[in-house]
């Protein structure tokens, strides 16, 4: 049996979907109020609970072989103290509780640079600490940023032709096939060059952050209309909202660091990755060709 939390997210809906494909038992931890049905539908078991509540925790490791923690905060389900950090600890000790033989934990790429002004780096980072003197076979991922997450700007962009890039246009980005990411978690748990590892994930290609709005006009026959913000745009959007909600504040910390940083994988990493899940790595354009059409 596995257990999936963050089940209905960009990632973890993908991984459930490969684990019904290959007719594995599955959990899937969700929020009441989450899109649910299509994971209940595909054979998945539906376990509903707070990953804030120790209890529901608990409950949903019970007679779980492996665990693929996948969920990660926002406004609408907890902080990054709360999810990114506790629910990952109270998992971990929940794991070790009922013997769980693997744990997939899915971490960042650029967790170990030290980013004081991040919180889900932060919390991610003491989580894999925590995890690796657990004593728990476990696989640390960490991924660039998701192929998925492009597809709501890839659909406005087909609507406007704009796109609108904030900070330094050749920022370097190796964004991953969130399709791929799902595979290579579900794989960790078997892959043996993933045991006890913690393994950079991304694309095949290191893009600069310039070549997204040009791939978009590749797949839409489009000349792009780019609107290139400086980052301090970002700073005073911070500091206004501030003034009304500092947990915001601090969470738009973690945006910053995202669009103010390089996030990518070398082609030896690419290579080990391709090697240790017997896989061809997907490009950013292709994934798009597959999930948007003209």
């Amino acid at each position: 049996m596995f257990l999936v939390t963050g089940a209905t997210g960009t990632l973890g809906r993908r991984i459930v979907r490969v684990l019904c494909e290959q007719s594995a038992s599955v959990r899937a931890f969700v929020r009441l109020s989450s899109r649910y049905s299509e994971l209940e539908q595909r054979g998945a078991e539906i376990l509903i609970g707070d990953l804030r509540q120790e209890r529901d925790i608990t409950k949903a490791c019970q007679g779980v072989q492996y665990i693929i923690s996948a969920h990660g905060s926002n406004e609408a389900s907890g902080s990054a103290q709360e999810l990114d950090y506790r629910a990952n600890i109270d998992l971990i000790d929940a794991a070790k509780a009922n013997g769980v033989e693997h744990f997939v934990l899915i971490s960042v790429l650029g967790v170990d640079r030290g980013y004081e002004d991040a919180p889900v780096f932060k919390a991610k980072r003491a989580v894999e600490i925590y995890l690796q003197n657990s004593g728990l076979n476990y696989t640390i991922l960490r991924p660039s940023g998701f192929a998925a997450n492009l597809i709501p700007l890839a659909e406005r962009f087909r609507q406007t032709g704009i796109y609108l890039l904030v900070g330094d246009a050749e920022t370097r980005t190796s964004i991953v096939s969130t399709d791929d990411l799902a595979e290579i978690a579900v794989k960790s748990v078997s892959a043996p060059g993933a045991k006890n590892q913690a393994i950079a994930v991304g694309g095949p290609e290191i893009l600069q952050r310039r070549d997204i709005p040009k791939i978009f006009g590749r797949i839409f026959n489009t000349e792009p209309i780019v609107i290139n913000a400086p980052l301090v745009a970002i700073d005073g959007i911070r500091t206004l909202v501030g003034f009304l909600n500092p947990e915001a504040q601090r969470s738009l910390g973690t945006f910053r660091t995202l669009l103010a940083n390089e996030f990518y994988i070398t082609p030896a990493e690419v290579q080990r990755l391709e090697q240790i899940y017997e896989m061809r790595l997907e490009t950013l354009e292709t994934f798009l060709r597959r999930y948007v059409s003209l």
